[in-house]
Parts: structure tokens; sequence; C-alpha cells
């Protein structure tokens, strides 16, 4: 018995441990992606500027990777740059609070903390419950709240804009463009922006 628990207990820093570094490596993806968005702006210097705001949890910064490249091989003067598109309203505030309240809860699990004694309540069946399989309690509360963040900031966006005028917006068309159409949207901008460029430096 003394054994299990131990096994128990240690199974579940291990994944406490785990979950830790997923977080950080979240932040770490984040801070990544806007270095490189820094440097491409420094790279590229006076030019246009294109932006590209995609769903990550959709899986959409593969596809951005793939236009950024193909965009930039046929427009080298554009610099392309990437963000996650925050979802509207309360959507990522809540995605939020209910990672932190995961974390909060996991960590009174892993310890055996009785939160409903602070709060002058019995305690239920199913906190005991977690409290005797902290393992698959913490396993299962990880994944439910990963899907509920999910759910909360998957959007489904891929909006598109060269120097802050709108190309493309997925969620008003419903999909993502071809690249010979995004290639014809992308000319017609640019041709009309140099037809705009002698009234703009006339000295």
């Amino acid at each position: 018995m003394a054994l299990s628990c131990i096994f128990c207990s240690t199974m579940g820093f291990i994944f406490l441990a785990i979950a830790c570094l997923v977080i950080s490596s979240d932040y770490c993806v984040q801070a990544s992606e806007n270095e490189a968005e820094s440097i491409s702006k420094i790279g590229q210097g006076v030019g246009h500027i294109m932006n590209i705001y995609y769903c990550y949890s959709c899986g959409y910064r593969k596809v951005f990777e793939d236009y950024a490249g193909i965009i930039q091989q046929k427009y080298p003067e554009i610099s392309v740059i990437g963000a996650n598109y925050d979802p509207p309203g309360l959507n990522m505030y809540l995605s939020r609070i209910i990672g932190f309240g995961k974390m909060i809860l996991i960590m009174c699990i892993l310890s055996g903390v009785n939160i409903f004694a602070w709060l002058n309540k019995p305690q239920p069946a199913w906190w005991s419950w977690c409290l005797e399989n902290k393992l698959y309690a913490c396993m299962m509360m990880f994944f439910l709240a990963n899907m509920i963040e999910g759910q909360l900031v998957s959007s489904g966006a891929f909006e598109i804009s060269l120097n802050n005028i709108p190309l493309w917006s997925k969620l008003e068309t419903g999909r993502i463009p071809q690249p010979p159409e995004l290639f014809q949207i992308i000319d017609n901008t640019l041709q009309f922006s140099k037809i705009d460029m002698p009234n703009n430096f006339v000295q």
C-alpha cells in the first residue's frame, strides 16, 4: 500500500512537471514567433508588410509558413509577418482562467489538500475519488481542460492584409485562398499602390 502511494505520488509529480514543460513550451513558441517577426521586419527593411493572423489551435501555423515562403519567393519586397488570431470577446480570458484553475486543482490533488474544508463544505464523493486516484484524476482534468481551452480559442481564422489593407478573410469566405488567386489580389493591390506612389512623393 505504501509503495503504491509512493508510486502514485512520484507519477503525479512527473505528470505535473510534464504539464509545466508543455505550458512553458507554448510561451517559448510565442516568444520565438515574436522574435522571428522582428527579425523579418529588420531584414526586409522598408517595403510592403503583409500580416497574416491565423488560428494556431487549428493547426494553421504550417499553412502560414508555406504561404509565407511562396509569397516571399515571388515578392521579395514584401515582409510577411504572422501571429495568432486572438478570438473576440471573453474567450481568450476564459481559456486563461481555465488553464490557471486547472493547474491549481492539479496541485491540490497532488498535495492531497481538501479545498472544500476551506469553504466549510462537506467533501463530495468525486473529490474523494480524485484524492484516492491522483494520477488518473490529474490526467483526466488536464486533458479535459485542454479540450475546453482549445474550443474557446479555436477561431478558424486565416486573415491576410497588405499594408493594413484587407486582402482575404477566412472568417468571411469560409476558406483559405489558393496561391494563384492570392497572387492576383496582391498584384492588383501593388499596382494600385504604385499608381498612388507619385502622388505621395510629390515635392
